[in-house]
C-alpha cells in the first residue's frame, strides 16, 4: 500500500479514536476543564515513545507512516490543544489556562520518556 495512503487511512482511524476518546472522558468529567483533549496528548505521547522505540529497533520504521504520522497524528491535538488554552483565558480563566498548557507540555514529555522507558525494559 503506497505511503499516503497508510497515513490517511491511520489518520482516520486516529480521528475516530480521538472523537470516542474525548466524548467518554467527557461523559465522565464533564466539560469545566478540558480534560479529553489532555487526556488524548497524554495518552498519544506514551504510546508515541513506545512506538518510536520499538518500531525503528524492530521494524526499520516499516509501520512507522501509518502507526505513527497516521493513527497518532490523528489521535492528538495539539491544535485543539491551542484552541481550548485560548477558549480558557478569553473566559479570564488564566490560571485554568496556566495550568492546561502547562500540564499538557510536561505530561505529555513525561508519558513519551515512559513509553520508550517501558518498551526498552519489556524489549531487554
Amino acid at each position: 500500500m503506497p505511503i499516503i495512503l497508510q497515513v490517511g487511512l491511520g489518520g482516520a482511524i486516529g480521528a475516530m479514536l480521538r472523537y470516542g476518546s474525548v466524548k467518554s472522558v467527557v461523559q465522565l468529567l464533564g466539560l469545566g476543564f478540558p480534560y479529553g483533549t489532555l487526556f488524548v496528548n497524554v495518552v498519544g505521547s506514551l504510546i508515541m515513545g513506545a512506538l518510536v522505540v520499538y518500531l525503528l529497533e524492530k521494524t526499520n520504521g516499516r509501520l512507522s507512516p501509518f502507526l505513527m504520522t497516521g493513527i497518532l497524528g490523528g489521535f492528538t491535538t495539539f491544535s485543539a490543544f491551542s484552541l481550548d488554552a485560548v477558549g480558557l483565558m478569553e473566559k479570564g480563566r488564566l490560571m485554568a489556562a496556566m495550568i492546561y498548557m502547562g500540564g499538557s507540555v510536561v505530561l505529555a514529555v513525561a508519558a513519551l520518556f515512559a513509553g520508550m522507558a517501558l518498551t526498552k525494559a519489556l524489549m531487554t
